[in-house]
């Protein structure tokens, strides 16, 4: 795969939790951008070193999906 592949998955925002992150994540489907969560298995246990949920989007999709990202960012503040 080269680093030109505009279907390369890129990590868009990382999320503390699932609740949050699936609310990007149906955002950006409503924008008919592929988009995937990985990680939610393991981001709320108590560990010594926390995980997170990331979202991943295609790289043909980091433009728009960035600015959706910084709408989400300022509803929730």
């Amino acid at each position: 795969m080269s680093s030109s592949d505009p279907n390369k998955p890129i990590v868009l925002a990382g999320f503390p939790n699932e609740i949050i992150a699936s609310l990007l994540v149906a955002r950006l489907r409503d924008e008919d951008i592929f988009t995937e969560m990985v990680g939610g298995l393991t981001a709320s246990f108590r560990v010594e070193v926390p995980g997170e949920v990331r979202v991943l989007v295609r790289s043909q999709d980091l433009e728009r999906a960035q600015k959706i990202l910084a709408e989400f960012q300022n509803q929730k503040s």
